[in-house]
């Protein structure tokens, strides 16, 4: 089946989110599209070898805002694709949600959708084995909340999009005391740099010691938005592979 294209975003963003006489997508939105078009990509890809017949294929949009990439998912992909299907929708945010259930109802589609107002560190609000688990630009801590309760749920797949990176990120006091121990300069672009790639390197590491094969790629370029990059993660569970990384995150770690 076809990926969907940045065309058939922006048709259905304008369907769902706006579908009023003299409105338009903002140049944002259009932007946005190119981004949710390109993780569209990769969740075909992702669920294109997921086995049927076994009960609905369930895909968690979390930190899901306004429900961009779980409701286009269920419209391009999940319903073409056939077969038992729902999309567990997950924002704090009560008007996002509210925003979320009411596009949800113009899906022309067979896929049943759930969209849930609460945290996404919230244990009880994450169904169980999920096939798929998607986070486009997850804000900061909401990132690691995230890929914890992903691993935890035993989601088969992940693709995770951080945005920026600030207080209460989980690794961020170990990567400032190691830019300190290093004598990393304290001039902001190297310093942030070093900051993030120390993030970036303990969620990686994290994800591999719990038995998830990851790649870390751009999604999009730079000039579409800075943060850019995708954790691709599949669980495989093999021993030698999370034992490994499990070791060299305690070093990067010092724990």
């Amino acid at each position: 089946m076809p990926a969907p294209t940045v065309a058939e975003v922006e048709q259905w963003l304008d369907r769902l989110y706006i579908a009023a006489e003299g409105a338009t997508l903002r140049a944002e939105d259009r932007r946005k599209a190119v981004e949710v078009a390109a993780l569209l990509v990769e969740v075909e890809r992702a669920l294109g070898r997921a086995a049927r017949g076994a009960g609905a294929l369930t895909l968690v949009d979390a930190a899901a805002g306004k429900s961009y990439v779980g409701l286009l998912a269920a419209q391009l992909v999940l319903g073409p694709r056939g077969g038992p299907a729902r999309v567990v929708s997950l924002e704090r945010d009560p008007r996002r949600a509210a925003l979320s259930r009411a596009a949800a109802g113009k899906l022309t589609v067979d896929v049943a959708v759930e969209c849930v107002c609460g945290d996404v560190g919230d244990a009880a609000l994450w169904p169980a084995g999920p096939a798929l688990v998607v986070a486009l630009h997850a804000c900061g801590a909401a990132a690691d909340a995230i890929l914890d309760r992903a691993v935890a749920a035993g989601a088969r797949r992940l693709l995770l999009v951080p945005c920026c990176t600030g207080a209460g990120v989980p690794a961020l006091p170990a990567a400032a005391a190691a830019a300190e121990a290093l004598g990393v300069p304290r001039h902001a672009p190297v310093r942030r740099r070093f900051l993030q790639a120390m993030v970036d390197s303990e969620r990686t590491l994290r994800l591999e010691a719990a038995g998830y094969e990851t790649a870390v790629i751009e999604l999009v370029p730079p000039t579409v938005t800075p943060h850019n990059l995708l954790w691709r993660a599949r669980r495989v569970g093999e021993p030698s592979r999370a034992r490994a990384a499990a070791a060299a995150l305690a070093r990067l770690t010092g724990r």
